[in-house]
């Protein structure tokens, strides 16, 4: 049996701001399956029309079909209380309350969002798999949405330098129903190399222009920061760029022609104090992630004593906030704090800033 929160996600109206309603309002996701109309109303209130609707879908809802096609098709749900959940997109404004994904996530090591026009340049062209391809062999994971242009030359750069890289999608990532259809090889290419393509939309779900903008948030939302090569005035890169400092992230910007259409948006973010890129070195830098090949090629962190036994487990090369360490640890606040200190002059573990740690090695 599905947990109910997977089953949610597959009704068509469940948009993130009914979904925190639901959860402020029911005392847990169960409870709100399993009541009436005018317990919804009083509530949520719900407009009529929309509380019938979705008592209607879910008396007619298939449970048995939905877990045969997630069975078919290889895709895995994680919801936000999951422990696979990236640490990273917890934290941002409206994170999805379920993501779809078919590969694997376990290797989403020091990630950055990297996007930019369809209608890209050769000079684009040259820098997205120059600079990618370096970060991508230095251990950088690289997030991208999979569309035509910058996205997949990201994506193909990396796999090409035998990195990882995640695809993030703007409707369901079944094969199916992949979008863009030109890239779908692509996206069987990224899942073999051992990176992932994901979507906060159920399987079957095409692509709206609405829904591209909002898969925007969760490729800044995954990455420390963004880095833009190439954007017209009104591109979709923006938006990105936009998530990344809403959510407090790095922008990064590749300078560019000034006569050229695609160097609007980066030559504008770059007057609005985005960090400039030549080489991969200012992103490495910039990131405080200078020695990333050392610590991903270095042999297995072992503990020195059992408070470190304890809260090695909930580590690894993804961000995670102390406060988590401590929840997830279940030891006292100055026990981890003090640890995680000594951790640190060990060389053991790295803070990112803002009380995010990664293993060091």
């Amino acid at each position: 049996m599905l947990k109910k929160e997977i089953l949610l996600a597959h009704f068509p109206k469940l948009t993130n701001k009914r979904w925190q309603d639901i959860r402020s309002a029911f005392s847990d996701v169960n409870a709100f399956w399993n009541s009436y109309f005018d317990e919804i109303k009083t509530k949520l209130h719900w407009d009529d029309n929309l509380i019938h609707e979705f008592l209607i879908w879910k008396d007619n809802l298939n449970e048995e079909l939905i877990i045969k096609r997630l069975n078919d098709t290889g895709i895995n749900c994680v919801t936000l209380d999951d422990p696979e959940y990236p640490e990273l997109l917890k934290q941002i404004y409206d994170p999805p309350f379920c993501l779809f994904i078919r590969g694997s996530l376990t290797r989403l090591d020091f990630p950055l969002g990297v996007v930019g026009t369809r209608k890209f340049t050769s000079y684009g062209k040259q820098v997205t798999e120059e600079l990618i391809g370096e970060l991508a062999r230095q251990g950088v994971a690289i997030i991208s949405g999979l569309a035509l242009g910058i996205d997949g030359i990201a994506h193909e750069a990396t796999i090409r330098a035998n990195g990882v890289t995640i695809a993030v999608l703007g409707g369901g990532v079944d094969h199916q129903y992949l979008y863009p259809a030109a890239h779908k090889h692509l996206a069987e290419r990224i899942i073999d190399a051992g990176g992932a393509v994901l979507s906060e939309y159920h399987p079957g779900t095409l692509p709206t222009q609405f829904s591209f903008p909002r898969r925007n948030r969760i490729i800044a939302g995954l990455s420390l920061g963004t880095l833009v090569i190439e954007a017209g005035e009104s591109s979709g890169a923006l938006i990105t760029a936009q998530c990344s400092l809403d959510s407090n992230r790095d922008v990064f910007a590749v300078p560019q022609n000034i006569t050229s259409p695609t160097a609007i948006g980066p030559n504008n973010l770059l007057k609005m104090g985005a960090k400039p890129v030549t080489s991969a070195k200012d992103i490495l830098d910039a990131l405080n992630l200078q020695n990333i090949q050392q610590f991903v090629e270095s042999k297995e962190i072992l503990p020195d004593s059992p408070t470190e036994a304890t809260i090695l487990p909930h580590l690894s090369r993804e961000p995670i906030h102390i406060d988590n360490i401590i929840k997830r640890s279940g030891l006292a606040s100055h026990v981890v704090n003090g640890t995680m200190t000594l951790m640190e002059m060990k060389g053991k573990v790295r803070n990112l800033g803002g009380m995010m740690y990664v293993l060091s090695r």
